[in-house]
């Protein structure tokens, strides 16, 4: 198990760091939505899809 874990340490390591900033991500994705901000920009006029955007 030890011979697996030093020649997979890399591996691991990054796999760890990525797997933070995927959490971080989320976590502030979570929090602007219970702030009621939103990733599109909320320029509707703009938008092709307007007339789907934010349930309009």
């Amino acid at each position: 198990m030890l011979a697996w874990l030093s020649a997979n340490i890399g591996t691991i390591i990054v796999a760890l760091v990525l797997a933070v900033i995927v959490a971080l991500i989320i976590i502030s994705a979570v929090k602007n939505k219970k702030k009621g901000k939103s990733s599109c920009g909320c320029n509707c006029k703009c938008c092709p899809n307007s007339c789907h955007c934010h349930g309009h």
